[in-house]
């Protein structure tokens, strides 16, 4: 069966899921934005511009996703897995691979933290429910490796941490990041809105605390961030996650590995 390469349909801001609809091109602003893959190859954008070790034939892949959302984490995992598979078939296949910034929930207090379980029941109507999402999630993300522990994840406004990324993203770490922040958040119950603990996670990646501390308690990667969240906007990026191919090409949703499989060996082909 083919993919569908298309605009995002039947997700939502508060609990995104995949989707399919009809095909769209998405013309991403000019402006160049910000895992180890699997044995892919992937690079990775400075704030300066270039890509390291990019080539005219690389494949650009813009991924929108928020930390706290739990299919951004299965779906960066199934990435991984599809990248890997692709470069089986195709061992000059080249990915730019670069994160933006998305919020599910931009409305809560900066330095608030609230347990997922308590969002879940206010929102989706008490402790059944709640509990029926969690062992869903639970269980989708054990099927790719994942140790989730949504009983003790808490939710927090996220505006640090995409900013965090950006920092990340200056020193050629924005993967490491990016992975380091959501296992900490959903396997380790880590208070990812608070400033001291951001620090903490990129000193676990080999980031100087100081100067984390110091962008993240003066301005620094406002500008990315909010540009990211622009581009959303702009673009009618309504749900996470969000992958765009080549500024060209949307893939709503946490697909299955084997269909970004097929979606990246398709393009490497039309190069």
């Amino acid at each position: 069966m083919g993919v569908v390469v298309s605009c995002l349909s039947g997700a939502s801001l508060a609990e995104p899921s995949g989707g399919a609809g009809r095909q769209v091109s998405v013309g991403l602003p000019s402006r160049q934005r910000g895992s180890d893959g699997g044995g892919c190859q992937l690079s990775e954008r400075s704030e300066s511009g270039g890509a390291l070790g990019r080539s005219q034939q690389t494949i650009q892949l813009d991924v929108w996703s928020d930390i706290v959302c739990p299919w951004c984490y299965i779906g960066k995992r199934r990435l991984e897995r599809g990248l890997a598979a692709a470069r089986e078939i195709h061992p000059d296949l080249e990915v730019d691979l670069t994160y933006h910034a998305f919020q599910l929930d931009p409305r809560a207090r900066v330095g608030e933290d609230r347990l997922v379980r308590e969002v879940y029941e206010r929102k989706f109507g008490g402790t059944e429910r709640a509990d029926q999402i969690i062992e869903h999630m639970t269980a989708e993300a054990a099927a790719e490796g994942l140790d989730f522990r949504l009983d003790i994840a808490k939710r927090s406004n996220t505006i640090l941490g995409h900013r965090l990324l950006a920092f990340a993203r200056q020193a050629g770490r924005q993967l490491d990041m990016k992975e380091r922040l959501l296992h900490a958040y959903f396997t380790e119950g880590a208070a990812i809105g608070h400033l001291e603990v951001l620090v903490d996670l990129a000193e676990d990646i080999g980031l100087d605390g100081d100067r984390a501390r110091t962008y993240l308690q003066g301005d620094g990667g406002e500008e990315s961030v909010a540009a990211d969240l622009r581009a959303a906007v702009d673009n009618d990026i309504t749900a996470v996650p969000t992958f765009v191919f080549d500024r060209a090409y949307v893939v709503p949703g946490a697909l299955d590995a084997n269909a970004f499989t097929r979606v990246l060996s398709r393009l490497w082909q039309k190069r």
